[in-house]
């Protein structure tokens, strides 16, 4: 069956985790959605242009099994002030459906709209005295929020976001064929 993702972009995201989140999650057989929060072209962090599918207004009222973030500056701090996108995501924490955040994003997208609370999590290490219950980890999982450390632990993360969303032997098999 498969499962229903949403990836966020913005201007000023960090494009190798965009792009391997999205990629890891599509050879997974996820139905992954790229919407972002500005217009549909963005310029990542290192001036690669990213076209997204839709704008996160077309995604609202849509249920995911799974919203994802990726990180970089200042992307984050554009999806930090998405009033849209952070109702989806209050409303994805609260039903308990998966949600995570890479890099940047868990400091300053999930921790200022209180999305952190009671919730171990990681982050860019530069950024980790910032969250409230941190740990050291390239990813980490507490409940339905997953956490991540940056662009070197993006495939980690990904395929991490398979395994909960499928399971252990699907994972293996997208490392497998990713040479992973």
């Amino acid at each position: 069956m498969s499962k229903k993702v949403l990836v966020a972009i913005a201007d000023g995201i960090e494009e190798l985790e965009a792009v391997t989140i999205i990629d890891v999650l599509r050879r997974a057989g996820a139905d992954v959605t790229v919407a972002s929060v500005g217009g549909k072209q963005v310029t990542a962090s290192r001036d690669v242009k990213l076209v997204a599918d839709t704008v996160i207004s077309d995604c609202l009222g849509t249920v995911y099994d799974l919203i994802a973030l990726p990180g970089g500056m200042p992307g984050a701090e554009h999806l930090r002030d998405s009033s849209q996108l952070i109702e989806m995501l209050k409303e994805q924490a609260a039903s308990g459906r998966f949600y995570a955040a890479i890099c940047a994003s868990p400091a300053v997208v999930l921790k200022p709209h209180g999305l952190l609370e009671n919730k171990k999590a990681t982050c860019y290490p530069s950024l980790l005295s910032d969250l409230d219950k941190s740990e050291q980890a390239k990813v980490l999982v507490d409940g339905s929020l997953i956490t991540s450390q940056g662009p070197g632990t993006a495939l980690e993360f990904s395929l991490k976001l398979v395994e909960l969303l499928y399971d252990k032997q699907k994972s293996q098999e997208v490392a497998k064929a990713m040479l992973a």
